[in-house]
Formats: structure tokens, C-alpha cells, sequence
């Protein structure tokens, strides 16, 4: 299952690929140099299509829980200021997706869309401090029943050239359900409530849709 994101992509790929292969078939003698050729092809064919995956991940619903967005590693996970929606303190964890990585993005939890802004930015390496103010990035604030707000960041990278946003202003948020896309390397910040329990390490890889993040301390539930 393909993200419909990469759809054209994929389609121009396909051509590309199969016109580099026909013409090494046809006008390349040598045979080491031919398949050389046609190998180098079906590579960059597998390469994007392993990259616009979309698996479909069964969700186990839980209002009690904050689900990793995306599929990647944990890079940071600190308290910081948080200074475009709610100018003041929060916990961040951020997530950096490889190349390899799945680039779906999906709801971390439930609830209603407060805020989707865009900005356009710099393409500092995606694990860059100032990544998260500087870079090419879109702010998502979900209005939950038990966190209250929570805000995620989609921040572009290096080779991040899109980041796709499907949230908008007073549209329901279903936990697990797609939420956008970015193409090529990339991070998701997540900025939590101050009193949650962050549930992952530094340096651990976490899995979009499947991964537990964060949850309510006692007696929030």
C-alpha cells in the first residue's frame, strides 16, 4: 500500500525506470555495463517505493495515551519554552525519520483541531537545535479531553523539500488516522503537557500509530 502523496512520483519513476532499461537493452552491447545500468534503475525504483509506504497499523484507541506521530527515533526529549501557541513551558520529544523511515504522519491522539499554521523556513539538518523555529515547518494544536492541548510540529529537513498537512482549524482528529506527509528526511516535535509521563528513551526507535509516548500521571485519568 502506496501513500496517494507519492502516487505521481511513483508513476513518473516507473517511466523513467523502464525507459532506462529498454535503452540499456537496446543500445548497450557490453553486458556487465547493461545490467549495471538496469540495476542501478530497479534500485531507485525500490527506493521509492519503499519510501511512499503507507502501512495500514490497527490503532488500540486510548484517551489516556499520546501515540508517536511518525516512525523514527527519539532525538530529544526535554522541557522547553514554547514560544508560537502557548508561550510558555512544555515538554518536548521529538522524533527524526530517516530516509528509510515511513514519512506518514499521523494523529497522535483525539480530539479537534485548535490551530494549523504553515511557515515557511530554512533546511537546516532536521536534528539541528534551531531545526524547530528556523526550518520549513507546519504547528498543529489538537484540543484533547484529557491532555488538554497538545501541539506536534512537522519540520522539514536537508533533503525535505514538502511537508503535506491534511489538518485544518475545527476538523475532528482521530488517534492513528493520516495526518500528512513529508517527503524525504525529516523530524516531528511533539510538545506535551508539563505533568504527563514520557513513556520513551533517548535514542529509541518508535513505530507511528503503535508507539506510546507519553500518558496521565495517577489520578489524571
Amino acid at each position: 500500500m502506496f501513500h496517494r502523496e507519492g502516487f505521481k512520483i511513483i508513476a513518473i519513476t516507473f517511466i523513467i525506470v523502464g525507459a532506462m532499461a529498454l535503452t540499456a537493452d537496446a543500445y548497450i552491447t557490453n553486458h556487465l555495463i547493461k545490467y549495471g545500468v538496469q540495476g542501478v534503475a530497479l534500485t531507485i525504483l525500490v527506493l521509492i517505493l519503499q519510501f511512499f509506504r503507507n502501512p495500514k497499523r490497527a490503532v488500540q484507541f486510548n484517551l489516556n495515551e499520546i501515540i508517536a506521530p511518525v516512525d523514527g527515533k527519539v532525538v530529544v526529549i526535554e522541557e522547553v519554552e514554547e514560544k508560537e501557541y502557548f508561550q510558555g513551558k512544555r515538554k518536548q520529544v521529538s522524533i527524526f525519520m530517516s530516509p528509510l523511515n515511513v514519512h506518514v504522519t499521523r494523529y497522535p491522539a483525539s480530539g479537534v483541531i485548535q490551530y494549523s499554521k504553515y511557515h515557511p523556513g530554512k533546511y537546516l539538518v532536521a536534528w539541528h537545535p534551531k531545526a524547530s523555529e528556523e526550518n520549513e515547518r507546519t504547528t498543529i494544536v489538537i484540543k484533547t479531553p484529557k491532555f488538554g492541548d497538545i501541539l506536534y510540529r512537522q519540520i522539514a529537513g536537508a533533503l525535505a523539500r514538502r511537508i503535506v498537512n491534511y489538518a485544518k482549524k475545527g476538523d475532528k482528529a482521530i488517534q492513528g488516522a493520516d495526518a500528512g506527509f513529508i517527503k524525504f528526511g525529516s523530524r516531528v516535535d511533539l510538545f506535551l503537557p508539563l505533568d504527563c509521563i514520557v513513556t520513551v528513551g533517548l535514542n529509541q526507535k518508535v513505530v507511528g500509530a503503535k508507539t506510546v509516548i507519553a500518558t496521565l500521571r495517577d489520578g489524571d485519568e
